[in-house]
């Protein structure tokens, strides 16, 4: 195995299936780092969602579960039910996670499951064609607003906030991007850790970049990747002071 690659990382399927330059390879990669450095690989399972996310189904040698659409999180919330020791972690894009998903995210979130979601926001639905998202942001053009998104449709939407004006004060809950790994690693870390100390819910949202939707090359993903943590600010929202017994 290449060194530059986790341990976790399953060697027969190195290349992965993503579009070349996509931002799924970069956050996975830190991930499994991440299960890496904490020795969690044996006692992980990890669940995917349809979509961009289900690409994922061949990239760690750790026990992966594939979901149906936008229910990632109540299939993991069961597994933790089963498996208590366990480390869940749930992996979705931001439209099964903010569209079809969001109504499951926001009980799991008010039951303060113990679980970890990280979730993919490219601002677009990109497996099936780059059209608008929940978390287009007013004035994108996608498959669906070749003009820009119309501001009738709403701004994007914010759903790390939203998560954490449920008031869950054990709930971690942050925004990470994938033009900053080393912060984005410790983010994950932390998600993580809440989950096995805290035995609560953790909620990561990691903005990133789509070229072939957004038809970019390398430069200008990144430049519009910048104009996104504008609107979208990366950090921790909200986390516990405290370990919790």
């Amino acid at each position: 195995m290449d060194k530059l690659e986790p341990r976790c990382r399953k060697e027969a399927a190195i290349p992965h299936l993503f579009c070349p330059g996509c931002g799924h390879a970069l956050v996975l990669k830190t991930l499994g780092r991440v299960i890496d450095d904490m020795k969690i690989a044996r006692q992980t399972a990890f669940g995917i969602d349809i979509g961009c996310s289900l690409l994922a189904w061949n990239f760690f040698d750790i026990n992966t579960i594939q979901t149906h659409h936008g229910r990632t999180a109540p299939v993991m919330v069961g597994y933790k039910m089963a498996e208590p020791k366990s480390v869940a972690l749930a992996y979705v894009g931001d439209g099964a996670a903010y569209a079809i998903g969001l109504q499951s995210i926001i009980h799991t979130a008010l039951r303060n499951e113990p679980i970890t979601m990280i979730v993919v926001n490219n601002e677009n639905y990109a497996m099936t064609g780059g059209q608008m998202s929940p978390e287009t942001e007013t004035g994108v053009i996608t498959q669906t607003s070749p003009r820009g998104k119309d501001m009738n449709l709403g701004a994007g939407l914010k759903s790390p906030e939203l998560i954490s004006s449920l008031g869950n004060e054990k709930a971690f809950i942050a925004r990470g991007s994938v033009a900053n790994l080393v912060e984005l690693n410790k983010l994950i870390k932390k998600a993580i850790e809440n989950q096995t100390k805290n035995n609560s819910f953790s909620f990561l949202e990691v903005l990133s970049i789509c070229p072939t939707n957004w038809r970019t090359n390398a430069k200008d993903s990144f430049s519009r990747l910048e104009s996104m943590s504008k609107y979208y600010k990366t950090g921790i929202i909200s986390e516990t002071t405290k370990e919790v017994n």
